[in-house]
């Protein structure tokens, strides 16, 4: 899990509206900071032996570098996402590169966040809902991809996906997630999985340090977010730390950059 991830580039990011509490059309990211703090992302991933699948972002397509929103993957199949109207370009995009390195694209019957509002832990999906996600959307990706479901309920639009509140640290094993951005039903059936939980601040979490990528031995995540980081090492995980100031404008973080394309099949090894 997290070792074939699919990137795009940050050569067209900016931020050209607002559709998240993060983002502010007045503070714009700097182009040459902003290409260079991506590319220093994905050469982490391949440093830490992921396999990184790349495809060009879109001139008019401003947040194409967040392709965790573009679809569902698990094995061949891929269930697309259905974003907010403002994003919908990128969504054809992804569709043809989809098609064309063999997976059977379907389309998203209602609005749909990706994999941002769906962290594949095993054969579980955490998938959220109250912002993005229409919850209807949690049995087409059962029946499509095979998950049992787990509704995780975010409280407000600082956590406008799932993959800001929670994290996906070792499937079976370990989860990382905040309190607060969870209403309390949900707070009770992380519980209810039987897994170590670590609790994540509400000021950690705001600077995206959830919104972060592990394979089960490295975690790649954002700076700043020190309590999380020691953590995780105490767990005996590798912590890289990396820089993600031009990404936080457009409310993203390296969770965000990387579609995971080798979600394990129902009874294979995570």
């Amino acid at each position: 899990m997290n070792r074939k991830l699919l990137v795009s580039d940050a050569r067209h990011f900016r931020v050209e509206y607002e559709i998240n509490p993060y983002m502010h059309t007045a503070v714009q990211p700097e182009p040459g900071a902003a290409v260079a703090e991506h590319a220093t992302i994905v050469a982490a991933h391949r440093a830490a032996g992921r396999e990184i699948r790349t495809m060009h972002s879109a001139p008019e397509c401003p947040d194409m570098v967040f392709t965790a929103n573009a679809a569902l993957v698990r094995g061949d199949c891929a269930v697309l996402g259905q974003p907010p109207p403002e994003r919908k370009a990128e969504m054809s995009y992804f569709s043809d590169w989809l098609t064309r390195h063999g997976y059977d694209v379907l389309e998203a019957p209602y609005p749909f966040s990706g994999q941002g509002d769906a962290l594949a832990c095993g054969d579980l999906l955490l998938a959220g809902y109250g912002q993005r996600t229409d919850r209807r959307m949690h049995a087409v990706l059962a029946q499509e991809l095979g998950y049992q479901v787990v509704p995780l309920r975010t409280v407000s639009t600082r956590w406008y996906d799932l993959d800001l509140a929670v994290a996906v640290i070792a499937p079976s094993r370990l989860l990382a997630y905040c309190p607060e951005a969870l209403d309390a039903p949900s707070r009770e059936r992380l519980h209810d999985l039987g897994m170590e939980l670590i609790e994540v601040c509400v000021e950690e979490a705001e600077r995206f340090a959830l919104n972060l990528i592990s394979d089960g031995s490295v975690v790649t995540m954002t700076r700043g977010a020190p309590r999380l980081a020691a953590a995780l090492a105490a767990h005996g995980l590798r912590v890289v730390e990396l820089e993600t100031t031009e990404l936080a404008k457009g409310g993203g973080g390296i969770r965000c950059t990387a579609l995971t394309l080798d979600n394990p099949l129902p009874g294979e090894a995570s």
